[in-house]
């Protein structure tokens, strides 16, 4: 019994390591000694049976064997003179429960339990894994960092008692996460998941931000206020743009929230990231402007709607700001509209006239496409590759635009 109390402690101890029920622990265990059993008798493979209760410390194996008036041939048959030693009761044509010594399976099967029942467990921690985080796959949660490590910088984070690692590609710039610290991040897939199921998370991802309005803005959350698209640059800076579908609900007042509590809660958590909450249009043009804040547009000329390309016109000493320290500020209204964004600013600052594009007269030139360019346009045409190079294009064109601003733009102030 002393070896059966160590086993069932044994046992106990495993399920707690590996989150997994008693009960369906057993059922493993059975099943993996039943197997090695099975090896250990080859010729008795359905008549093994395998009693495991916790509550009385039961642990036990037989062979059912029959009772024959003669001499047995094998392991499934036994004397009738010898079973009537186990059952007083036994009969010739019965049959009877003789126990198996567990210590005498072998070396071999015992390895073999041993093997099956960790693959067992993978799976069922495979099944766990999956059964706790596909439901919140693209959703945000709030883990507790358990440990940092020094040289990777990856941090572990736990939820529900499962260890997840946040990397350090996948962690806000600048940001210094300590043991113990709460902390929300954005699960962005699940790998493996026939296999060893990796749970992967950000707190990098534009979606965070989303989902971080979500928990913040019960306007967001309830559908009246519509998230309709973000840029981000994680640590510095990111654009949102909003749109309220009732009109008595201002979209950007519902995000800032009564004395800026729910855009600093945000704000808060992402380590201090400046947030710009940018009002939709369905006014292409008017988006466009609007995108370009905290800089002040004369005007926007959609040059191409195929292409998804405009001229934008800004006051000169608006130049810097609507570009933005290192490109930032188109590169981010580009990500937002989807547009390559060219920022010209409203006198030449050589000739100092006025940009034509400013003219009432002004039409934009139709640009003339060689033979069969026009199809090799539409078969290239793709939304997503479209928002990625609008922001290349951004930073490119408008450093061209502006040779004269010599001067880093100054930080723009922001809708927190």
């Amino acid at each position: 019994m002393s070896k059966n109390n160590a086993f069932f402690k044994a046992l106990e101890s495993l399920g707690e390591e590996n989150s997994v029920e008693t009960d369906l622990l057993i059922e493993k265990v059975k099943s993996a000694m039943l197997k090695a059993a099975k090896r250990a008798y080859p010729h008795s493979e359905d008549r093994i049976r395998v009693e495991i209760d916790p509550k009385t410390k039961k642990f036990e194996m037989f062979i059912v064997q029959d009772i024959i008036d003669d001499y047995p041939i094998d392991e499934n048959e036994v004397d009738i003179d010898v079973a009537r030693t186990i059952d007083p009761n036994a009969i010739v044509g019965g049959a009877i429960l003789k126990e198996i010594d567990i210590s005498k399976l072998g070396r071999m099967a015992a390895l073999s339990a041993k093997q099956s029942i960790k693959g067992d467990l993978r799976e069922i921690n495979r099944e766990q894994m999956l059964g706790k985080f596909e439901q919140k796959e693209h959703e945000c949660i709030t883990a507790k960092v358990s440990q940092v490590e020094p040289g990777r910088g990856t941090v572990t984070v736990v939820y529900e008692g499962t260890e997840l690692y946040l990397f350090r590609n996948e962690q806000i710039p600048g940001e210094t996460l300590e043991e113990g610290q709460s902390v929300k991040v954005y699960i962005t897939g699940i790998i493996g998941k026939n296999k060893k199921p990796v749970v992967k998370i950000s707190r990098t991802h534009k979606d965070l931000v989303k989902r971080l309005f979500e928990l913040e803005v019960p306007e967001i959350y309830d559908g009246t206020v519509e998230v309709k698209s973000i840029s981000r640059e994680a640590g510095s800076r990111t654009k949102i743009a909003v749109w309220s579908k009732d009109p008595d609900v201002d979209a950007v007042g519902a995000c800032i929230g009564a004395k800026r509590s729910r855009i600093t809660a945000i704000v808060n958590e992402l380590n201090g990231e400046k947030i710009d909450i940018i009002p939709w249009s369905e006014k292409t043009e008017e988006f466009i402007a609007r995108a370009l804040a905290p800089a002040e547009v004369l005007k926007t000329i959609v040059t191409s709607e195929e292409e998804n390309t405009c001229t934008v016109i800004v006051p000169n000493n608006q130049l810097s700001l609507a570009i933005g320290n290192k490109g930032q500020n188109a590169k981010l209204a580009a990500k937002l509209t989807g547009f390559k964004i060219d920022i010209k600013p409203r006198f030449d600052s050589v000739t100092n006239e006025e940009a034509p594009e400013m003219s009432p007269d002004f039409v934009v030139p139709v640009k003339e496409k060689a033979e069969g360019e026009e199809e090799a346009a539409e078969e290239t045409a793709d939304t997503a590759a479209a928002e990625d190079t609008a922001a290349d294009t951004a930073e490119t064109e408008t450093a061209e635009t502006a040779p004269a601003a010599e001067e880093e733009a100054p930080e723009a102030e922001t809708e927190e």
